[in-house]
Order: structure tokens, then C-alpha cells, then sequence
């Protein structure tokens, strides 16, 4: 079986082949469209890996050539424009796959020999172009999974659970689902169904009858009937009583919803997101959430990582933030690389939400159109202040705001300055439980032991002296 593979990168060129050769494959390599164009002409392929970003276009644009000579080939995408558009933009061709960069290696070679032996592309639509302005921000690795799962539901109605913590963008992603999808053209309704009171959410989500109970003077539709034909979105649906539990897993396995003091059976048109900040597998046991309703709406089961763990987003995203703020009416500022290395240091328990918050914050009160390290850390200080300020509180912000009141450090200094006060203290205490062991010591810090070594000497840090005192 032969594959054709269009990548300029020659390190890259070389790692792919090897693999697939190892799967059995002979490879042909090139390295632009025009060469793709004409190697294919001449011969027979089992499947197309192609890169993005090629010296003469763009490999995906270009794809409607290949699809109209060579229907049956399927294609693999490669592309370091780790964005949901990017993701989309590959899925609307037809690909077989969509791999960001950096990948797997092995994954890609499987998925190649799962392609060659399929014989054809898996048809994910060919609609129309989809619109700019997508709304899921971010080229982490924890990002580009959450945009591969994205890309693998917009062509279908399968019922999809967001899972993830307050503020990482939940419902973000179940407007992408709708906006890319093909019910985009329908309704979206959002409901949270945290927020209405227990005795009325059967009669929001399914509707009533007039004089079906006291208040009721006319007929209502709920939710579902006003969905139809697009995406009902169930927001924090672990806060959902019991009862309606019941009668939502009733509408979801038959497929009609009843009005209440109504009759009628309605059929629903509708897709179903629904998400949670709640481990649901606990509600369970405890009895609070059934399990039969948590297996039906966990078909495609989407985790959106919190903001701890696609810190490398974090520059993008207040950057991103801060144009929006501009756009919004706020001063238009820009951000100093020393600011969002700042920034992507920080905790932001309140993930996604709570850095918007900041960014907007931030325009508003800042002095200067270059966002620097002196601008945020006063209003870094103002967010972390603990709520008492009682004496002798050991809270880490309180050391933070005392140690930069009597320290001072000057300006373009102050995080490196900072570093070093705080891991002295860090380093030595993990040094002392550990017996100046400095091989558990980097096991148990999380970095590499050559790294503890250079920053224990730069420190003026000596182990020997944890190990005598153990």
C-alpha cells in the first residue's frame, strides 16, 4: 500500500514515513501542492497525509481538487494552526482525520492504515463554508482535544455531556456544537436548570395548559417545543431535581414530551448539550442524580480542562480579552511579554471567567496602553486579599502584598525577584522532608534534578546540610 505524503518540514517528513513503513506502507514524500497535484496524477494512493501550511497555499483549501479527481482517497490533516476554525475547516473537507500538532506518532500511523483499509473518506459533511468569529479561544494540547471532539459531532444528533469546572467555558462549547452544526439555522435555547425553582422546571421545560395549575392562564410552550429544530443547551444539569429527572429521561427515550395537564404526545426535533461542574458518579451513590439519566445524556462526553492546565493559553486568551474589551468601548491596552508571563502564572481558580473578568478589569483601571508587570500586580493583590484581615493570618496573598511593600523590587525584576524569595523557602522545605534526598526531592517538586541542582546553587542552597540534619 502506498501513501502520499505532503509535509515541507523534513524532521517532521522523516518520523512520519519511518512510522508508516514500520506499518507496512511504501511512502512518497513531497513537499508542495503542485507536486502533490502531479505525483497523484501519475499513481495510485491508499491515502493522502497532507500538512496545512505548505510553501505554494493552503492544503486545505486546496482540497476540493483532490476530492473531485480522487473522490474515494481518504485524507489525513496535519496542521500546526491549532484552532477550532482550523479543526472545522478540515472536517468540512471530508478528511478522514484531523491531527494538531504535536501529535502522536503512533496514533497517526494506526489511524493512516485505518484510512488506507477504509478506501474511502468519511463523508463529515461538504455544507457550505462556515463563518470567522468562532468562540473557543486556545492552542493547548488539552484545547486541541476538546476541538477534535467538537469536529466529530457537528455532522450528527448524538447527545452530548460537557463536563468541567465553573468558568471553563461550558456553554461556549455547546454554541460552537450549535453555530457549526447543521441545525445552526435553528434555535439555540439555553436553560439553567440550577436556577429555576424546583416546583416550576417541569412546566419550563415541557410546557403547560391553561388552568393546568393555579397562575396558569394560558398555554405555554417549554423549552423543548421552543427548541425545535435546533439545540436545547441543559445547563448544570447535576442541580436538576429528582422529579423532573424522571420525566426528562422519559422524553429522551421516547422522543415526546406531554405538556403538563396536557394530553398530547409531542414529538420532539431537538439536540440535547447538556453540562455539569459536578463528578455526576458521586451524585449517584448518594442517590441525587439518577444513573439511567446520566447514561443517556453521556453519548459524547466532552472534558473542558480547567485554566491550570492550558496555561499556555493564557497569553492568547487575554490578549484575545483585552481586543474585545476595546471593541466593547474600553481603552484599547497591550500586553508586555513580562505581563503574561505574570499572568500565566497565576492560579485563576475561577478559571476562564474569572481571567476575563481581570482582563476587562485591567483596561478599565491601567495607566498605560503597555500592560506591564507593575500595572497588574496591585490589582492582583486587591483579588487576592483575603476577605479578614486578622493579625497574624499566615494566607500566602498577605505574605505576597507584606513582601513586596518592604522588598520593593524594581520595576522588570520583580517576578524573577519573587521566584527566588519563594522558592528558597519551598526548596528547603521540601529538601528537609525529603533528607536533602535530592532525587525525591525533584520527584516530589515535579522538576527535572538537574534543574533542582542548578537552582539549589544559584540559591547558595546546600543539601549536605538537610542530610546531616536528618
Amino acid at each position: 500500500m502506498s501513501v502520499l505524503l505532503v509535509e515541507d518540514d523534513l524532521s517532521i517528513a522523516i518520523v512520519i514515513t519511518a512510522a508508516l513503513e514500520a506499518e507496512g506502507f511504501s511512502v512518497v514524500h513531497c513537499q508542495s501542492i503542485a507536486e502533490r497535484d502531479r505525483l497523484l496524477g501519475e499513481g495510485a494512493y491508499q491515502a493522502l497525509v497532507t500538512d496545512v501550511m505548505l510553501p505554494d497555499g493552503d492544503g486545505i483549501e486546496t482540497i476540493d481538487r483532490v476530492r473531485a479527481r480522487h473522490p474515494a482517497l481518504p485524507i489525513v490533516i496535519l496542521s500546526a494552526q491549532n484552532t477550532l476554525d482550523t479543526a472545522v475547516r478540515a472536517t468540512d473537507t471530508g478528511a478522514f482525520e484531523y491531527f494538531p500538532k504535536p501529535f502522536d506518532i503512533d496514533e497517526l500511523a494506526r489511524t493512516v492504515r485505518q484510512a488506507a483499509g477504509a478506501g474511502q473518506g468519511v463523508d463529515l459533511g461538504g455544507e457550505e463554508p462556515l463563518g470567522d468569529g468562532l468562540p473557543l479561544v486556545g492552542r493547548s494540547t488539552a484545547m486541541q482535544t476538546v476541538f477534535r471532539m467538537i469536529t466529530r459531532v457537528l455532522r450528527n444528533d448524538l447527545t452530548v455531556l460537557i463536563l468541567g469546572e465553573s468558568g471553563t467555558g461550558k456553554e461556549l462549547v455547546a454554541e460552537a456544537v450549535h453555530d457549526l452544526g447543521h441545525r445552526r439555522t435553528g434555535p439555540f435555547i439555553a436553560v439553567n436548570t440550577a436556577a429555576i425553582p424546583a416546583d416550576l422546571i417541569e412546566s419550563e421545560l415541557f410546557g403547560h395548559e391553561k388552568g393546568a395549575f393555579t397562575g396558569a392562564v394560558a398555554r405555554h410552550l417549554g423549552k423543548f417545543e421552543q427548541a425545535a429544530g435546533g439545540t436545547l443547551f441543559l445547563d448544570e444539569i447535576g442541580d436538576m431535581p429528582m422529579q423532573a429527572q424522571t420525566r426528562l429521561l422519559r422524553a429522551l427515550q421516547s422522543g415526546t414530551v406531554r405538556r403538563v395537564g396536557g394530553r398530547d404526545e409531542i414529538r420532539l426535533d431537538v439536540r440535547i448539550i447538556a453540562a455539569t461542574n459536578k463528578d455526576l458518579e458521586p451524585e449517584i451513590a448518594a442517590g441525587r442524580f439518577r444513573e439511567d439519566l446520566y447514561y443517556r445524556l453521556n453519548v459524547v462526553p466532552i472534558h473542558m480542562p480547567p485554566l491550570r492546565d492550558r496555561r499556555d493559553d493564557i497569553e492568547v486568551l487575554a490578549r484575545h480579552f483585552l481586543q474585545h474589551a476595546a471593541n466593547e468601548g474600553l481603552p484599547r491596552r497591550q500586553l508586555t511579554a513580562e505581563a503574561a508571563d505574570l499572568l500565566s502564572r497565576q492560579p485563576w481558580r475561577g478559571n476562564v471567567r474569572e481571567l476575563k473578568n481581570f482582563i476587562y478589569r485591567l483596561a478599565l483601571l491601567a495607566r498605560e496602553d503597555a500592560i506591564d508587570p507593575d500595572s497588574i500586580l496591585p490589582l492582583l493583590a486587591v483579588e487576592t486579599a483575603p476577605a479578614s484581615s486578622e493579625e497574624g493570618s499566615g494566607d500566602l496573598s498577605q505574605a505576597v502584598m507584606r513582601w513586596l511593600a518592604e522588598e520593593r523590587p524594581a520595576s522588570g525584576t520583580i517576578y524573577q525577584a519573587a521566584a527566588a524569595a519563594f522558592e528558597r523557602p519551598l526548596f528547603a522545605e521540601v529538601l528537609r522532608e525529603t533528607g536533602g534526598n535530592q532525587l525525591r526531592a525533584a520527584q516530589a517538586l515535579g522538576i527535572n534534578r538537574n534543574t533542582l541542582r542548578k537552582r539549589l546553587s544559584e540559591l547558595a542552597l546546600d543539601p549536605e546540610e538537610f542530610t546531616r540534619r536528618s
